[in-house]
């Protein structure tokens, strides 16, 4: 007979479970993990990235959760199993290539082990600020369209401060969550988040949302974080997230995720 769930958490990867900096999650955090599992807790990844695609597929293996919000929110899976996405309609995609084409903005998404972006170098650019581990391969935006695929959201690479304002203006419907570096962003049609994810997987569960904690380290950790039974910022986080947080960790690399959850009793 399965154990009853005691409570579900909820970890971002880059810069909470994963140290950009060394391309390494903590052995500590690793052991954190196992603990929580070992009390009944389930393990959820909550993500901007798509962890069925190909940069990712390592970490999902070596984290191996019970659940995954993909792509903040608008792709959930529980083991192999979908259990909700949300596609961007092709009008849209169509009408946000002709913008990024008209502006010198860039957009794009990585499918399997192809990367469509409209402006590669400006992507190239921002991936210095984030990790160097990245090696991508490039493809024009516009085979996108050309060859009819889905996708759940896109990322945003360039000066957030300068171009957001335009965005925003001419597509209402799209949020842009920003990146600590402040060069890059996902990019969600609006009513899709973490914190939506969260409250589908604890309805999947049957588990009291109060029941829930959450880790983040970035502004698209925010609504997770405030909407968590506990709401929890890594040291390394912006300050943004440390102000909606519940309780601060110490940074991912002084055992931040292990200590976290020895102060909460979890482990």
């Amino acid at each position: 007979m399965e154990a009853e769930v005691k409570g579900i958490v909820f970890f971002d990867l880059d810069g909470t479970l994963l140290n950009n900096r060394e391309n390494q999650i903590p052995e500590s955090a690793m052991e954190a993990l196992s603990q929580l599992r070992e009390n009944d807790y389930r393990i959820v990844i909550s993500t901007g990235r798509d962890m069925d695609g190909h940069y990712s597929l390592t970490w999902k293996e070596k984290i191996s959760p019970d659940a995954i919000i993909h792509l903040n929110g608008t792709k959930i899976t529980v083991g192999d199993r979908i259990i909700f996405e949300h596609f961007m309609a092709p009008e849209l995609l169509s009408q946000i290539y002709d913008f990024a084409m008209e502006t010198g903005i860039c957009f794009g998404t990585t499918l399997g082990d192809r990367d469509f972006y409209t402006f590669p170098d400006k992507k190239r650019y921002a991936d210095q600020f984030f990790s160097k581990a990245i090696k991508r391969n490039y493809r024009p935006f516009s085979e996108l369209m050309e060859e009819g695929l889905r996708i759940h959201a896109i990322s945003y690479a360039g000066d957030m401060q300068r171009e957001l304002p335009l965005i925003e203006e001419h597509f209402p419907m799209l949020e842009l969550l920003g990146f600590d570096s402040g060069r890059g962003a996902d990019v969600v049609e609006k009513g899709n988040s973490k914190a939506d994810g969260l409250l589908r997987v604890c309805e999947y569960y049957g588990v009291d949302v109060g029941d829930t904690a959450a880790f983040g380290d970035s502004l698209n950790d925010i609504r997770i974080v405030e909407k968590a039974g506990i709401g929890i910022a890594v040291g390394n986080a912006v300050e943004e997230l440390k102000e909606a947080a519940d309780y601060i960790a110490p940074p991912i690399w002084e055992d931040g995720i292990y200590r976290a959850c020895e102060h909460f009793g979890m482990i």
